[in-house]
């Protein structure tokens, strides 16, 4: 439902037992809830920055520099400890940012010798082998030169080669943007997407997508390829996702429905899944694309895309439902109560949850599925292992209005867009990349899958960045 100046409804006031100050003037009280109202303001004093301050707050003993950014960069702290259950592994949280662990196979330790890693396969040695390579630095000799024995040679030649589309390789991180085009949306684009195969841009908004195709990313004024009306002209997308294999897109927002639209070779309604609820704030795709989750107030629709068919409305904290993402068999919610919940898919208990301690504006996860990501009301990110109790946080302190997140398909880089500010940050050592500042405040932000091109929605179009390398 939209508001008198096209503003999707404002959402709720955050009750005093959501660990979120009662205290702001009406005016900003009554605002806090939407999902692109004023800024929230912190309770007590407001705290006063200066000019060097503005981005990054003083390292305390509990916080360490990451090298690499600067001197007013970001800093990384450590979360306060999780409650686990039972089913959590006990592995203690750390204190520092372990590079080999970002990406590394669990189980898959550097100093296990019945492992050997093939490209994207791993083959199991029995023991005997491993001491043939090995032998020396167990027994605490030098390393024998001696060729190895026909038994390990044998087991070598019985491996199968490993086909090269398959070999996992390193991508490079961009070093840098360049400004190439501006898509005249014509409204606030309050969600965008952009496949990597065709690298066509989506851009929704109040009324009607626009579908533009590459010629029009590195031009000013060319017209869209086409313009999607939504059913009702009063209906407003506020989020959208491509589907792995990029040929279908799924929207939500103010509509009392959930779409899908089929891609190629005509943009289509596919199927439009009746909502129970009036407002769709964030969805989420499995990597399958068997499974999309759609967030409401106060609860998660779990939609069957084969079958579109409702398998479940799951309900989940009030305040806690402004976005979700999804990780093999958990999905993940949070809002403005500050905490970050994760739930079991097959079961639909909950696991386990995070107090963030600030107010969550969005959640995404890496290509591997092994860290989600929760932008945070303050600027900061929390980092989160899926599977083990390994957590820590990007501190930045600087009240924002937005925050989306986009990590690359390739894995080796993420952005992270705060109101008018976008960075590029490295991963896992948060590096910085390359930064980009626009005149207005950035509302959404997506890369494509060939990591050649950033899209950025903005008030009232889309603006075009290719990635450097």
């Amino acid at each position: 439902m939209l508001g008198a100046d096209g503003e999707p409804e404002e959402r709720r006031d955050v009750p005093e037992s959501s660990g979120v100050s009662s205290q702001p003037e009406p005016q900003v009280q009554h605002q806090l809830g939407s999902l692109y109202g004023v800024p929230w303001q912190p309770p007590g004093p407001p705290i006063q920055h200066s000019p060097a301050d503005q981005e990054t707050s003083a390292v305390t003993q509990q916080q360490w520099h990451l090298q690499g950014l600067g001197r007013s960069e970001l800093q990384a702290a450590r979360l306060p400890e999780a409650q686990l259950g039972e089913a959590a592994e006990s592995s203690p949280s750390r204190s520092c940012l372990n590079t080999a662990g970002w990406g590394w196979p669990t189980g898959l330790g550097k100093g296990d010798p019945s492992r050997k890693l093939c490209g994207s396969r791993s083959v199991s040695l029995p023991l005997s082998v491993c001491r043939s390579f090995l032998l020396g630095s167990e027994v605490g000799q030098p390393y024998s030169s001696s060729p190895p024995s026909e038994e390990v040679l044998s087991l070598l030649r019985a491996i199968p080669p490993i086909p090269d589309e398959v070999v996992v390789r390193q991508k490079r991180a961009p070093h840098g943007s360049w400004k190439v085009g501006t898509l005249l949306h014509g409204k606030r684009v309050y969600a965008v997407a952009i496949s990597g195969s065709t690298h066509h841009v989506y851009t929704c908004g109040s009324g009607y997508i626009r579908v533009w195709d590459e010629s029009a990313l590195q031009a000013g004024d060319k017209a869209p390829q086409a313009q999607l009306d939504l059913q009702d002209p009063q209906d407003c997308v506020v989020t959208c996702k491509l589907f792995p294999d990029e040929q279908s897109l799924i929207t939500g927002g103010a509509s009392q429905a959930v779409t899908l639209w089929d891609l190629a070779p005509t943009p289509q309604v596919r199927a439009r899944l009746t909502s129970t609820g009036p407002t769709c704030y964030s969805l989420a795709v499995s990597s399958d694309a068997h499974i999309c989750l759609a967030c409401f107030h106060g609860f998660v629709e779990i939609w069957d895309l084969q079958n579109q068919i409702l398998i479940r409305k799951h309900e989940v904290p009030v305040y806690g439902s402004r976005c979700v993402d999804i990780t093999g068999n958990i999905f993940w919610t949070g809002g403005e109560d500050t905490t970050l919940y994760s739930w079991d898919l097959r079961n639909y208990q909950r696991l386990h949850q995070h107090d963030l301690q600030n107010e969550i504006l969005s959640i995404t996860h890496d290509p591997g599925e092994e860290w989600v990501l929760a932008g945070l009301r303050t600027s900061d990110i929390a980092f989160l292992h899926t599977r083990r109790n390994e957590q820590f946080k990007a501190v930045m302190k600087k009240y924002t209005r937005h925050h989306s997140l986009k990590f690359a398909s390739c894995g080796s880089y993420f952005v992270t867009a705060i109101d008018t500010r976008l960075s590029g940050l490295e991963a896992p050592s948060l590096q910085k990349l390359f930064q980009i500042e626009e005149s207005s405040g950035i509302l959404c932000c997506d890369v494509s899958s060939d990591n050649q091109y950033l899209v950025m929605g903005s008030k009232s179009s889309a603006i075009v960045y290719q990635l450097l390398y």
